[in-house]
């Protein structure tokens, strides 16, 4: 059996489910992600989005789309922010806030030229987006 973690808003009404693994674990530094999430960084599980499941509180999952890479959702009664459907990229970030149970283990920063705060821990650095996901791949220095 997959490996299955439950997750919520931050009042509880809205819970989800996630199984399986991650497609990718990370950091990303875009302007959009840390204004949306309130943070000098935002902190990502990406996962397919059949391994994504809504299980109690849908009609309380509200979504907010400035532009078309992106549909955040979160909880119309708390305001808490739950997830945010990539469509272009075919996948599903639930944000590792959300899935506490789940060990969290980055594997890379994206739109790291856009920090606001350096990490210096190791890991990649990309400019924009991996390769295969439409970015350019390009490294910048930690």
């Amino acid at each position: 059996m997959a490996d299955t973690y439950m997750g919520k808003c931050f009042c509880g009404t809205v819970e989800i489910r996630v199984s399986g693994s991650p497609e990718g674990m990370g950091y990303c530094h875009c302007a959009s992600c840390r204004s949306w999430s309130a943070g000098p960084v935002n902190a990502f599980t990406l996962w397919a989005p059949d391994a994504v499941q809504v299980v109690s509180g849908e009609e309380k999952l509200k979504s907010y789309e400035k532009t078309e890479n992106s549909q955040r959702k979160f909880c119309s009664d708390c305001g808490g922010h739950v997830l945010t459907v990539h469509p272009g990229m075919g996948l599903v970030d639930v944000y590792a806030a959300t899935i506490p149970s789940l060990k969290f283990e980055p594997g890379v920063h994206v739109n790291y030229a856009e920090t606001v705060l350096r990490i210096k821990d190791g890991l990649p650095k990309l400019r924009d987006f991996p390769a295969e996901l439409g970015g350019s791949g390009e490294s910048v220095p930690e």
